[in-house]
């Protein structure tokens, strides 16, 4: 069993930079891929990036792309998302989330999640 606690969220303003933090407790979470969701209101939950164990491949939604950065400290048992250029439609509650396949973006195949923050932008 992967305990997971995400922390970092909060609100400001577009163009403003935040670091999300997913800290794992249990077992050890260096074989998992992990990635980050974000689920707005009213929509579903959509994937945002994910890193495979060795941190050596990452992914990114279009969306985020050359915005958001995505990484792991083994040591420290977390994960990292440092969100710059942030737009009001990065508004959202954002999970972390493990996974015991390969880098995927769809939620089914993360078999671990975090409670989320939230992450809001103001215009």
């Amino acid at each position: 069993q992967v305990q997971l606690v995400e922390s970092g969220g909060g609100l400001v303003q577009a163009g403003d930079s935040l670091r999300l933090s997913c800290t794992a407790s249990g077992r050890t979470f260096s074989p998992y891929v992990m990635g980050w969701f974000r689920q707005a209101p009213g929509k579903e939950r959509e994937f945002v990036a994910a890193i495979n164990w060795s941190g050596g491949s990452t992914y990114y939604a279009d969306s985020v792309k050359g915005r958001f950065t995505i990484s792991r400290d083994y040591a420290k048992n977390t994960m990292y998302l440092q969100m710059n250029s942030l737009k009001p439609e990065d508004t959202a509650v954002y999970y972390c989330a493990a996974s015991r396949r390969g880098i995927a973006t769809v939620v089914s195949m993360y078999d671990y999640w975090g409670q989320g923050t939230q992450a809001t932008v103001s215009s």
